[in-house]
């Protein structure tokens, strides 16, 4: 019975042992490994076919790296990206979607800020009520949602017979299938994702810098803006890259809601892919809207380690 006993005291070391040598690294490494297979290898295939040419039966694309005669040829065929440099209907198309995409982040963060301020300085009784508030959209079908938009802002919808029958206009609105409806769709729908990193930066504010601001003598209005709005500047960061990226490559609301006539990268994907069937050329229009998605957030990690070493420095 002995003997057992001593086999295990003797393994129980060398667990430990491995364990404090290779756990952390297969904490890491999982995440990494899920994300290599779920993000990277797509973004290589995709690469790949935007790098491609069309077989002659027009069906599938040749290799990039092939043997002929002996000789390794490799074969990339970028005309896509020197067109998508060169046309100004692409240019156009990046720069109005990029705007648009800012445009929403910028007013997602003027109506965000002012609900988290409150839901953050609000009782802890009444906290959990307003989040359920701020979460109350998911519950809904995200295309529900967008259609009941059409509803409202059509020309026979809720808002122009509202104002039809108040006497303030004479004829409806065009308020559908423009850039104000696309924008309205894009606020709607991703203000949640500002407003809950912003909450959740400012709930755990110290408020004793606020006080101690307030007794040297500082207005309310230089408290918020030299004390509170710096101290919530990775809430703001994280809020507007939740909501910057996805508004850069958004399809589903520019479709239903900003017309045929909106220029918009998405839908530009859509047109190449089903419609004109150049996947190569579609495949190259998503790797540049990924490289200019890299830049922000590349920002946003310079400015969280800056943030951390001036903690740790502190």
């Amino acid at each position: 019975m002995s003997q057992p006993s001593a086999s295990n005291a003797m393994a129980a070391p060398d667990r430990a042992a491995w364990w404090s040598r290779w756990g952390p690294r297969l904490v890491i490494g999982l995440p990494f490994a899920w994300l290599g297979l779920l993000f990277l290898l797509p973004f290589v295939v995709v690469l790949k076919i935007s790098l491609s040419e069309m077989n002659e039966s027009g069906i599938g694309f040749k290799e990039l790296v092939d043997l002929q005669e002996g000789l390794v040829v490799i074969s990339l065929r970028y005309s896509n990206y020197v067109f998508l440099l060169s046309d100004k209907l692409y240019l156009m198309t990046y720069l109005s979607s990029l705007m648009y995409a800012l445009v929403a982040t910028l007013l997602c963060l003027l109506l965000g800020y002012p609900f988290a301020y409150f839901l953050a300085r609000s009782p802890a009784t009444v906290r959990p009520a307003l989040m359920m508030l701020v979460m109350l959209p998911f519950w809904t079908s995200f295309l529900l949602r967008i259609y009941a938009w059409k509803g409202l802002l059509d020309s026979n919808g809720l808002i122009n017979q509202l104002l039809l029958a108040l006497g303030w206009i004479d004829t409806p609105l065009a308020m559908m299938n423009t850039p104000f409806s696309l924008q309205i769709g894009m606020v709607y729908v991703y203000l949640p994702f500002m407003v809950l990193p912003l909450y959740a930066n400012l709930v755990k504010m110290d408020l004793r810098l606020l006080e101690a601001a307030t007794d040297l003598g500082a207005k309310p209005w230089t408290v918020f803006w030299r004390v509170t709005v710096p101290l919530s500047r990775s809430g703001i960061v994280a809020g507007s890259m939740l909501v910057f990226i996805p508004c850069v490559g958004e399809y589903v609301i520019p479709a239903m809601l900003g017309g045929p006539n909106t220029l918009n990268i998405g839908r530009v994907l859509w047109d190449e892919f089903f419609s004109n069937n150049d996947w190569a050329m579609a495949s190259a229009v998503a790797i540049v809207m990924v490289l200019l998605i890299i830049g922000p957030m590349a920002w946003f990690n310079r400015i969280q380690t800056q943030q951390r070493n001036t903690e740790v420095t502190a």
